[in-house]
């Protein structure tokens, strides 16, 4: 009888550790493999399955026909590199140290490409990584040197700077298609984070899209023109307005000789040199097909040449014509990801994962980048496809974030996820399950002073509505009622019919502050350290 309890007790004990390891959907399956694909400021403006009407997205499409498309999605911080820390480690950007581009990314922390690892997952990250530091937690890994060039990119690896021939987006792809097909050790499950530089500035398409969108006119967003009225000093001082801060050279492709000729500035100092950087990267024949398409274009606006609202129409255009071009190379590319898991049988038990690392203005409020919390960079697409788990075409509401991946991968994947990870799992909502989701997400930007001036800025948004503190050396609120007003035109902060709104929002706030850890005195003791960089 003694040995029976102590084996009763041994097997009792060997069963809570193993259930410590199983996945919280307390579903029992394969563990799966897992593509996770980012592209680079892809709006979701743009992209067909969130009904585009200015560029067709069919691969894209695939994975929302079917998956599951997410129709409120969003990030914690609108900018790249802050972006990808939260991703990797499920923190916001005030615990995983990265707040801004400038920061360096600590490779030492945890995340979840290390936990998978651990866990018996061949992981591999190919692309765009642009966190400065070495990537860690990867059995294979090959990225860009910070942002990364269009043309005949530098790659980092272990074993140092490499240079390949091509256009980046076709050449991550085919990095990413060895690496499933001949590197990685197929007795395991895998964990490839496929990373794009595109769409991001100064969106230079590929040699055979270079005329693919120039005949077309783009439809122009309504606020286009937006002169900020109904909003603070935030929007107004903002500088990534298409008319006054987008570069004829560097982004409209437009030879500074010509610019200069016909009495333009450049805003910035950096675009005639980043102009003549593109131009550099290309081979000869590159350039000579280059020079075909963008040759008259230049001519042309030499000799009849827009001003005022004619410029900024004109600057749109062509700003749209690239980016959608861009985007074209990426839709492809992931259309050839797809069907290699298809003819490899591989489909069924992968999740396939698409978005951005942000939103971007598509000309709303007269813009180009991204930052602000408002609605266009705030947000981005979300496209999951999961065959054993979620049912096609299926649409979520439900408000996520960027933060939840790494808690979403792990819990898919059976590990145990870290308490101190900040996001929730997404796996109850894949089986359509929102009981016990959250309300409201937060939202902390930290660059500034900085490029294109976006001040700094927290807040929250729930289903209806948006709360946003700009502060550092303004003290502004600002309140959008987002069912009335979804392009977020008019703020009601002093509206006298929205108080009660205004302090059950100011209430939340606060209390998802307390809840992710982000009070006023570490933001002092960052703020200091800012001053002192």
């Amino acid at each position: 009888m003694k040995y029976n309890r102590l084996f009763l007790c041994i097997l009792i004990a060997f069963f809570a550790i193993g259930c410590k390891q199983k996945s919280t959907s307390k579903i029992s399956y394969e563990r799966p493999n897992i593509i996770f694909i980012m592209s680079d400021d892809h709006a979701y403006q743009a992209i067909g399955a969130y009904g585009s009407k200015m560029n067709e997205t069919p691969n894209i499409d695939r994975l929302a026909n079917e998956g599951m498309r997410f129709d409120k999605a969003f990030v914690t911080n609108s900018i790249c590199s802050p972006s990808r820390a939260v991703v990797l480690t499920g923190k916001h950007s005030h615990l995983n140290g990265v707040r801004d581009n400038i920061n360096v990314f600590d490779s030492t922390q945890q995340t979840y490409p290390k936990l998978l690892q651990k866990a018996g997952y061949e992981t591999a990250v190919i692309g765009k990584w642009h966190l400065k530091s070495q990537p860690t937690g990867f059995d294979y890994w090959k990225v860009l040197p910070d942002q990364g060039h269009y043309y005949n990119p530098d790659f980092r690896t272990p074993e140092g700077i490499v240079q390949e021939q091509g256009y980046v987006t076709d050449i991550i792809t085919d990095m990413a298609l060895e690496w499933l097909d001949v590197k990685r050790d197929k007795a395991k499950p895998f964990m490839m984070m496929y990373h794009h530089k595109a769409p991001h500035r100064e969106w230079l398409p590929a040699m055979e899209h270079l005329t693919d969108f120039k005949a077309d006119l783009i439809a122009e967003p309504e606020s286009l023109f937006d002169d900020y009225k109904g909003r603070g000093r935030a929007a107004k001082e903002a500088e990534m307005k298409i008319s006054d801060h987008m570069g004829l050279s560097n982004d409209n492709k437009m030879d500074p000789k010509i610019v200069k000729s016909l009495g333009f500035e450049q805003f910035m100092g950096w675009y005639e040199g980043a102009y003549r950087n593109n131009l550099a990267r290309m081979t000869e024949k590159e350039k000579a097909a280059w020079n075909k398409v963008y040759g008259p274009i230049n001519r042309d606006f030499e000799k009849n040449t827009p001003r005022g609202k004619d410029l900024i129409r004109w600057k749109y255009q062509r700003y749209m014509q690239d980016y959608l071009a861009c985007i074209k190379s990426v839709d492809e590319n992931i259309g050839r990801v797809l069907d290699y898991l298809e003819e490899r049988g591989l489909a069924e038990n992968t999740i396939v994962v698409y978005t951005s690392d942000q939103g971007f203005y598509l000309g709303e409020h007269g813009w180009f980048d991204k930052r602000f919390m408002y609605e266009e960079s705030f947000r981005t697409p979300l496209l999951v496809r999961w065959p054993r788990m979620i049912k096609s075409g299926t649409v979520n509401s439900d408000l996520v974030q960027n933060l939840d991946f790494a808690e979403t991968f792990l819990d898919a994947a059976g590990v145990e996820i870290p308490k101190d990870m900040q996001g929730k799992s997404m796996l109850p909502l894949f089986e359509g399950n929102n009981q016990n989701w959250r309300d409201a997400v937060y939202y902390h930007y930290w660059e500034y002073p900085g490029i294109h001036a976006v001040k700094r800025h927290y807040g929250l948004r729930t289903k209806t509505h948006k709360l946003i503190h700009f502060y550092y050396d303004i003290d502004e609120w600002e309140l959008y009622d987002l069912e009335k007003d979804p392009n977020e035109m008019m703020n009601l902060i002093d509206d006298p019919s929205y108080e009660l709104v205004k302090q059950d929002l100011i209430k939340k706030l606060e209390n998802l502050r307390k809840q992710y850890h982000d009070t006023d005195s570490l933001n002092q003791a960052i703020l200091k350290s800012d001053l002192n960089r």
